[in-house]
């Protein structure tokens, strides 16, 4: 039986790395990525992507302010995003969350931007995808202290103890090329602990390619690659995890 993956995280809509997505999205489908969701990083790039998935089918759009983008935020970003939030393509907020390994933005940027989308969150009813990179016990003690909402953290990269908080809250998990790399033995354990009904595949395109790929650019075509690693780590068939993750993403997009 063929695999039916979905990328649940590309940037397709980045024109620079992406200038033909026609092409990026036939290629996928050649390898069984059948649906694919275009992450913005700001309200153009959401736009970017709402744009391709409307001449596309099976292609999605996240909208959201990036924390290393909120240098440049303003309130009326969040009126750009509830309209493009109101579209029947655009299926939830994001990539938002905090950035501390970088310091595009500082902490007191990126927290207004936060705050202000997951009050937005709330105000829709939206799932929340989030990027997090070093700020995991920051991020994860401002979502408890809020009501729940559907919460996936692209690209999990936290310890045990970030993920036990995380699933606490019933948050999914994204699984990109890092799986794939030797150096990864941590990530690999930690896959194998956590809800195997909470994980979702995605590539990041155009970053962290998968082995055999690494150091090149990454694209959607590569998804099977971090499809077999994952099935690897968790000891079950390529064919078992690519039907359970394309479940999950289903039950957190909420496909029509």
């Amino acid at each position: 039986m063929p695999l039916d993956l979905i990328d649940t995280h590309c940037h397709l809509n980045s024109e620079e790395d992406f200038p033909d997505p026609a092409s990026a999205i036939a290629e996928a489908r050649g390898a069984g990525v059948n649906r694919l969701i275009l992450i913005g990083v700001d309200p153009a790039n959401g736009r970017r992507a709402i744009e391709i998935a409307e001449t596309h089918e099976g292609v999605y759009a996240v909208v959201g302010h990036h924390p290393n983008y909120t240098q440049n935020y303003s309130k009326t970003s969040i009126d750009e995003l509830r309209v493009m939030l109101g579209h029947p393509k655009c299926l939830a907020l994001g990539e938002i969350g905090l950035d501390f390994h970088w310091d595009y933005a500082t902490r007191e940027q990126q927290e207004r931007a936060l705050y202000d989308q997951l009050d937005l969150a709330d105000e829709l009813g939206m799932p929340v995808v989030f990027h997090c990179r070093e700020a995991y016990p920051e991020l994860l003690g401002i979502l408890e202290s809020r009501p729940v909402r559907p919460y996936l953290f692209h690209c999990f990269s936290g310890n045990r103890e970030d993920a036990e908080r995380a699933v606490a809250l019933g948050c999914y998990f994204g699984i990109d090329g890092p799986i794939t790399y030797k150096e990864s033995d941590q990530l690999r354990e930690l896959a194998k602990w956590l809800p195997l009904d909470k994980l979702v595949l995605e590539t990041d395109s155009p970053y962290m390619s998968p082995v055999p790929f690494r150091g090149k650019p990454n694209k959607p075509a590569y998804l099977p690659f971090i499809n077999a690693a994952l099935a690897a780590a968790i000891g079950i068939s390529e064919e078992e995890c690519g039907t359970q993750t394309t479940k999950n993403a289903q039950a957190f997009f909420k496909f029509a």
